[in-house]
């Protein structure tokens, strides 16, 4: 019912920069709130950033300041801005989306995940 395609992980050096986007699509009546999570290898997934339906943001305290999480309500689309990259962002990166669906059914979606390696 609802789809979420995430893109622009990749391979970066410290200090480097890269973008996350999010974009769903299917049965959605509304998005509510939108979040990014992460998963390192041998650790446990932990939350990362959220977004509100009106924009206000948070951030865990390990990436406050470096990244920045905005969303495209007209595009269904959140994106992560990811600056001052550490090797210990090395992670694969998710996003999270609460749905209101068209047939008004609470979904909490997940994307597949896509890979960021920080590395010199």
């Amino acid at each position: 019912q609802v789809q979420l395609v995430e893109s622009g992980g990749g391979l970066v050096q410290p200090g480097g920069s890269l973008r996350l986007s999010c974009a769903a699509s299917g049965s959605i009546f509304r998005i509510n709130a939108m979040g990014w999570y992460r998963q390192a290898p041998g650790k446990q997934r932990e939350w990362v950033a959220g977004i509100t339906t009106g924009g206000s943001t948070n951030y865990a305290d390990s990436v406050k300041g470096r990244f920045t999480s905005s969303r495209d309500n007209a595009k269904n689309t959140m994106y992560l801005q990811m600056n001052s990259l550490k090797l210990e962002d090395t992670a694969v990166y998710y996003c999270n989306v609460q749905v209101l669906t068209t047939t008004l059914r609470h979904l909490d979606a997940w994307g597949q995940g896509t890979l960021v390696t920080v590395s010199s």
